[in-house]
C-alpha cells in the first residue's frame, strides 16, 4: 500500500504541477508583459495600457485585422473545397484510383510549412517565378501573368499546405455518414437536391462546421506564409505584426504582447466555438448496431472525370512543388528548366548543405527536438490520461481542460510568453535547446491529450484491479499493464507529435540562437539571404528525412496494431 501512495504522490501531483506550469505560466506572462511599459524583467518598467493605446488607436489596426480575418476566412474557405472533394471521391464514390488518391492527399502533410512557400515563391513570385517566366517567354509578354505577393496568393499557398487536415476529418465524417438515411429520403419522393438540403448537409453541419474552424484557427496563426510573403507585399497579418514587433531595434515587447493577446482571443473563440459544437455530436451519430451499411455513389462514366479532378489537384499542389525544389536544388542558377541547364546539373548544393556546420547542428537539434517532445508530451498526457479518464480525483476535469488550453496558442504568441517567462524565472535556459523542448512539449501537448485520452477510455479498469489485488504497485500496473495497451495510441500520437516538430517555425523563430538552431529556421535564414539553391537542397532532404520518418512509424505502428 505505502509503495502504492509513495508512485501516486510523486507521478500524480508532478504531472498536475507541470501541465499547470506549462499552460498557466506562459499565459500569465503574457497578460503581465502586456501592461508593462518595458520588457518584463527590466528594471523601472511601470504597469501602463500604452501598449493597447498604440496598438487599437493605430489607424493600420483595421487594415490588419481585415487582413487576418480576409487571410483566415480565405484559406478556410479554399482549403475545405479542395480538402472535402477528395474526401468525397475516395470515401463516397466509384471514382477510380481511390487508394493512390488517400495516399497522396496526405504528401502535402509532410512537406513542411516553410518549404511549401518556398516553392510558391518559385513558381509563382513575378520575379523569379518560373511558371511566370515559362508563360511571359512562350507568349512573348512583358510580365508573367501570376504574382503571389497579394493577399489571394496568400491564400492560395496556405490553402495547398493544410487541405491534407481537411482531407482526413471529413473522410472520418463520409466514412461514418449511413446512406440509408439518404435512400430512405428518395423513397419518400425527395429529389437528389430536396435530399441533399434536407438530408445530407444537416448531417454533415456539425463535421463541416468544426473543420472550417478548426481552419480557420490554424490560418490565423499561420507564421510562414505571412513572414514569406505577406511582410514583402505590405499584406500584415497579427502574426508577422508581432514577429516584426520583437525583431524591430530596440525590440517593442508591450507592442508584441498586446497583439499576442488579441490573436490568442481571436483563436481561443474558434476552439470554444469548435468545443460547443463537437459537444453534442452524438445528436447526429448515423451510425447504430442497426443495419449500418457503408456504401458508395455509382458515379458512373462520370467518375473517370472525379478521378481527373484529384490527378489535376495533386499535379498542381504536389508535383509542382516537389518538382520545382528539386530543379533548383540541382542547377548551378536559377532557371526555366531547358535542356542547356539539365546538362549543366550538379549536387554541389547538397554538397555546401551536408558540409556546412551550422546544417549539421541543425539536423542534430531537429532530430532530438522532434524524439524529445515526441517522448515527452505522450508519457505526460498518459499519466493525465489516467488522472482524468480513471480516477475520482476533484479537479480532474479542469486538469483536462488546463492540457487542452495551449491548442488556442498560436505558435508565435507561446513564443513571446515564453520569452517573458525565461527572461523573469529561469534566464539561465534562454536561446538554449531547452527552451525549444518546453515551447514543443507546450505546443503540442494537446494533441497527446486527445489521443491519449481516446485510448484510455477503451481499457477496462478490470484490469488493472486485477494487478493491484495480485500485489503490484500502481506504479507496476501503469507501467506494465496501462502503457501495453495503450501503445497503439501513444505510438500514433509519438509520430503525429515527432512530424509537426520537425517542421515547427512559428515559436522557434523567437527562441532559438545558434546553438540551438533548427531545420525551419536554417531554412528560413537561407531564404532570407538569398541562397535559393542551398534552401532547396536543404528542403529536399528534409522531406526525405520525413519521408523516411513516417515509413519508419508506419511500419512500427503496424507492430502495435496501428492500421494508418
Amino acid at each position: 500500500m505505502n509503495r502504492q501512495l509513495d508512485a501516486r504522490v510523486l507521478v500524480l501531483p508532478g504531472a498536475v504541477l507541470l501541465v499547470a506550469y506549462l499552460t498557466v505560466v506562459p499565459l500569465g506572462m503574457l497578460v503581465y508583459g502586456s501592461f508593462r511599459s518595458g520588457a518584463v524583467g527590466e528594471p523601472g518598467a511601470t504597469y501602463t495600457l500604452a501598449n493597447y493605446a498604440r496598438a487599437y488607436l493605430d489607424p493600420a489596426l483595421y487594415r490588419l485585422f481585415l487582413n487576418s480575418i480576409v487571410y483566415a476566412a480565405g484559406t478556410c474557405l479554399v482549403s475545405f473545397l479542395i480538402g472535402a472533394y477528395l474526401a468525397w471521391v475516395t470515401e463516397r464514390t466509384n471514382t477510380p484510383l481511390r487508394g493512390l488518391i488517400t495516399v497522396v492527399a496526405l504528401v502535402p502533410f509532410i512537406i513542411p510549412g516553410i518549404l511549401n512557400t518556398i516553392s510558391w515563391l518559385f513558381l509563382l513570385s513575378p520575379r523569379i517565378g518560373l511558371i511566370n517566366l515559362l508563360v511571359r517567354d512562350t507568349l512573348g509578354l512583358t510580365a508573367g501573368p501570376f504574382n503571389v505577393y497579394t493577399l489571394g496568393g496568400m491564400i492560395w499557398v496556405e490553402a495547398t499546405h493544410l487541405y491534407p487536415l481537411v482531407f482526413l476529418l471529413m473522410a472520418a465524417a463520409f466514412r461514418s455518414m449511413d446512406m440509408s438515411l439518404e435512400e430512405a429520403s428518395i423513397i419518400a419522393g425527395s429529389r437528389t437536391f430536396t435530399t441533399l438540403r434536407r438530408v445530407t448537409l444537416p448531417l454533415m453541419r456539425p463535421a463541416m462546421m468544426s473543420t472550417m474552424l478548426i481552419m480557420f484557427v490554424r490560418a490565423i496563426e499561420s507564421f510562414e506564409v505571412p513572414a514569406l510573403i505577406g511582410i514583402p507585399a505590405g499584406m500584415p497579418v497579427f502574426t508577422s505584426k508581432i514577429f516584426l514587433a520583437i525583431h524591430q531595434f530596440p525590440s517593442d515587447f508591450g507592442l508584441a504582447g498586446s497583439y499576442a493577446i488579441t490573436l490568442l482571443l481571436l483563436s481561443t473563440t474558434g476552439v470554444l466555438i469548435y468545443r460547443r459544437i463537437t459537444r453534442h455530436g452524438e445528436r447526429f451519430a448515423t451510425i447504430t448496431g442497426k443495419g449500418y451499411r457503408p456504401r458508395v455513389i455509382d458515379l458512373g462514366r462520370w467518375r473517370y472525370l472525379a478521378c481527373g479532378g484529384a490527378m489535376l489537384i495533386f499535379v498542381v499542389t504536389v508535383a509542382l512543388p516537389v518538382f520545382v525544389l528539386l530543379w533548383v536544388s540541382v542547377t548551378p542558377y536559377y532557371g526555366v528548366p531547358s535542356r542547356e541547364l539539365l546538362q549543366r546539373a550538379t549536387l554541389e548544393a547538397y554538397r555546401y548543405v551536408l558540409n556546412y556546420p551550422m546544417a549539421l547542428q541543425a539536423f542534430t537539434n531537429s532530430f532530438y527536438l522532434a524524439a524529445g517532445s515526441a517522448t515527452a508530451v505522450m508519457l505526460l498526457t498518459s499519466v493525465v490520461a489516467w488522472i482524468t479518464v480513471k480516477s475520482k480525483i476533484p479537479g480532474r476535469a479542469l486538469l483536462d481542460n488546463l492540457a487542452f488550453i495551449p491548442i488556442a496558442f498560436p505558435g508565435i504568441v507561446l513564443g513571446v510568453s515564453l520569452i517573458w517567462v525565461t527572461l523573469a524565472l529561469m534566464p539561465v535556459i534562454y536561446g538554449t535547446f531547452w527552451l525549444l523542448l518546453i515551447a514543443y512539449i507546450t505546443r503540442f501537448m494537446p494533441y497527446g491529450i486527445r489521443t491519449a485520452s481516446a485510448s484510455m477510455i477503451q481499457i477496462n479498469d478490470e484490469l488493472e484491479e486485477a494487478a493491484l489485488a495480485c500485489g503490484s504497485s500502481w506504479r507496476q500496473a501503469f507501467q506494465r499493464i496501462i502503457l501495453p495497451l495503450l501503445m497503439p495510441g501513444f505510438v500514433a500520437g509519438w509520430i503525429y507529435v515527432s512530424i509537426v516538430s520537425l517542421r515547427e517555425l512559428s515559436s522557434s523563430i523567437l527562441l532559438y540562437s545558434p546553438q540551438s538552431i533548427v531545420l525551419s529556421i536554417l531554412a528560413f535564414d537561407m531564404w532570407e539571404g538569398g541562397q535559393y539553391n542551398y534552401v532547396a537542397a536543404l528542403g529536399a532532404m528534409m522531406v526525405l528525412l520525413l519521408v523516411l520518418m513516417a515509413a519508419v512509424a508506419r511500419r512500427l505502428g503496424a507492430k502495435v496494431g496501428l492500421v494508418q
